[in-house]
């Protein structure tokens, strides 16, 4: 029997898990890779082959928005992929590279490290280049939040590191990156809708994902037109960070404040990025997308 988009609307009071988050134990699972249909319920996705025989690397495609981003790639037709992935996430790497190889004929390499470590880096994109001789497309995906209320009791270490994770990480995989990328790559970046309204009470988070913002324009011009660079800036998305930063009081409220009235699902943000980096998009770039259920923003 098919989830009704009900069925995952109202989320069920669970434990604060450890950043970054396991998605082996949220309830409800994540939906990684069926769509909403015209009479709600969620159903297969349907592949069109529109990034047959690429290579991609993916930082934190083991859970959420990553993983359903793999999935959908290796549906298209991505025969190598590289997933990076924080140490204390290995289950649900393993699990994974697991379901895309059971279900498709994508060849899967996870690599686990510290995004913020450069040497780290390196080694994990020389892994890929090992195995697959270059990178088509590249999701720099991987990021963290620490939710605190006023900012005089904002850890100085927690500004450092989450900066290092989501903006840092960015860059440095992106510097290593690009010179194994040919003419007619593209690069997605995952930012945030907190970017542009704010947030206030992830002052450290939003900063970072506003860089991002500005990271991605800037090096859309810098690489243009061989690369193309794009965006996507998510709303309230039911993915492991969530159960990672609130309470579980505030889990309850999750997405209900959005015009949708529920949060989305990563199946539903990772259309976005198949579009980028296929040819559907082949003259867009600099541009950010916005899958948020219904929130109008601006910049």
């Amino acid at each position: 029997m098919s989830t009704h988009v009900k069925d995952v609307s109202d989320i069920p009071a669970q434990d604060r898990q450890s950043q970054p988050g396991l998605q082996a134990d949220m309830d409800p699972h994540p939906i990684a890779y069926d769509l909403v249909g015209g009479d709600g319920h969620f159903e297969p996705y349907k592949a069109a082959g529109k990034l047959s025989g690429k290579k991609a690397l993916i930082t934190g495609g083991d859970s959420g928005i990553g993983r359903s981003v793999a999935f959908l790639f290796a549906k298209e037709g991505v025969d190598g992929l590289t997933i990076f992935y924080h140490p204390s996430e290995e289950k649900d790497a393993a699990d994974t590279k697991r379901d895309i190889e059971k279900e498709s004929k994508c060849k899967v390499i996870t690599f686990a490290l510290d995004i913020g470590n450069v040497n780290e880096i390196k080694k994990g994109i020389d892994t890929h280049v090992k195995a697959f001789g270059h990178i088509d497309i590249l999701v720099n995906n991987a990021a963290e939040q620490h939710v605190v209320e006023n900012i005089v009791d904002i850890p100085e270490d927690q500004v450092e590191r989450t900066f290092k994770t989501n903006i840092f990480g960015q860059i440095f995989t992106t510097k290593y990156a690009v010179p194994h990328m040919k003419e007619g790559s593209s690069i997605i970046n995952t930012t945030s809708v907190t970017a542009y309204r704010g947030s206030a009470k992830l002052i450290d988070y939003s900063s970072t994902k506003g860089s991002i913002v500005a990271f991605t324009r800037s090096l859309s011009q810098q690489l243009a037109p061989k690369i193309r660079v794009n965006g996507v800036a998510p709303g309230p998305i039911w993915t492991p960070l969530i159960p990672a930063s609130f309470s579980p009081e505030q889990m309850s409220d999750f997405g209900k404040k959005v015009p949708m009235k529920r949060a989305g699902q990563p199946s539903e943000v990772a259309t976005c990025y198949v579009f980028l980096a296929g040819p559907d998009s082949s003259y867009m770039t600099g541009q950010v997308l916005h899958p948020n259920g219904g929130e109008v923003i601006n910049g």
